[in-house]
């Protein structure tokens, strides 16, 4: 994440150490070290973009977790909150990823996020854990987090 190279140099880097990701820890350490997202957002974007339908567990959590950490903002939400809802795995460590990045959002722009939260696509286990980690969070009012315990109420029906 810190090596000085031209960035087409970086993303074959990236490439070659994906598969050497084994657990979650390694996954997020290495997306949080990795802030030439921030110097170069759109090319980071674009390079995203085939691991976010990946199948492979720690490709598609890459792709997830990068989003969290450098593309929630005004700019990408509206896609950001898409791509999550396109996420499709059975791994838990990549349903995690998209109830952590989904109650992130929430966090940032609520208005925003809670319209797409109330129609989002998730299933049952990431869409419980989402509302979980919105709970959770410090950054969200009591009156929220009640609004979200009777949504999650409501959808179990």
């Amino acid at each position: 994440g810190t090596v000085q190279l031209p960035l087409e140099r970086i993303f074959p880097l990236i490439e070659a150490f994906l598969p050497k990701i084994d657990n979650w820890s390694v996954c997020d350490s290495f997306c949080s070290g990795l802030k030439i997202a921030r110097e170069y957002p759109g090319q980071v974007w674009n390079f995203l973009q085939p691991f976010l339908s990946d199948q492979r567990e720690y490709y598609l959590r890459f792709g997830v977790v990068m989003l969290l950490f450098y593309y929630i903002d005004a700019q990408h939400l509206p896609r950001v909150l898409a791509l999550l809802e396109e996420v499709h795995s059975d791994e838990y460590y990549v349903k995690m990823a998209v109830a952590w990045a989904a109650s992130m959002c929430y966090a940032a722009f609520p208005d925003e996020t809670l319209p797409w939260l109330q129609a989002a696509r998730l299933d049952e286990f990431t869409y419980r854990r989402t509302i979980r980690k919105i709970c959770e969070s410090h950054q969200v009012n009591a009156e929220q987090k009640s609004h979200l315990r009777a949504l999650e109420r409501r959808r179990q029906g």
